[in-house]
């Protein structure tokens, strides 16, 4: 069985900093055989806000019928969650956010109605990745949008201690990762990195 790594843009601007950092991460998952990846671009995905109307801790569904229909069982599915965004007000872009906002079905599954995201077997199997790019380059500046996505991959069965992080500050302009003088080597390195680890864990059956 391959691989499954499922990978978020989710900036409103195509082609802008934090997708060129995914966009090399992934390259680089892409040379291993073993490997599948999907990229679902956020702004084209049809994602609403969540209504907060708490329907799903009854109905262990969303009573929305948007795009997250097609999103929610990859990301059950899937071994690897990448999450690339950039900064915007301090934290997650609009459509990032709805994405993690909608995320509450997974919450209202596993705290409410207590039932499992995803099989046990496949507990401590699954790994998250957070891509963050900034044009500040405050001390601060990620804070934000790291407790945003740890949220996400918290409810979604991925532990913190499984999360691995890049995050590269002061890249504002369009196309200003491209003279970052290790983002590109720092993202393909971390793609190697952490598919090697999750084939170990996989192939050994440990957690």
């Amino acid at each position: 069985m391959p691989i499954k790594v499922l990978a978020f843009a989710s900036s409103p601007r195509r082609g802008g900093n934090s997708e060129t950092l995914l966009d090399w991460l992934l390259a680089s998952m892409s040379h291993e055989s073993d490997v599948a990846i999907e990229k679902i671009v956020l702004i084209d995905a049809d994602i609403n806000p969540c209504r907060g109307c708490n329907a799903c801790e009854k109905l262990n569904y969303c009573v929305q019928r948007d795009g997250m229909d097609r999103i929610h069982d990859k990301i059950i599915e899937a071994d690897i969650i990448v999450f690339a965004s950039p900064i915007f007000c301090m934290g997650i872009p609009a459509q990032g956010k709805s994405l993690i906002d909608r995320a509450q079905v997974f919450r209202s599954r596993k705290y409410v109605l207590k039932l499992p995201v995803v099989p046990p077997e496949r507990k401590g199997k699954r790994m998250g990745i957070y891509l963050g790019t900034s044009g500040q380059t405050w001390n601060n500046v990620f804070e934000g949008a790291i407790m945003s996505v740890k949220c996400l991959f918290h409810v979604i069965d991925v532990r913190d201690r499984d999360i691995q992080y890049l995050l590269i500050r002061g890249v504002d302009e369009k196309g200003a990762i491209q003279s970052h003088p290790t983002a590109k080597t720092d993202a393909e390195q971390l793609g190697t990195d952490v598919v090697a680890l999750l084939r170990s864990r996989l192939q050994s059956g440990s957690a």
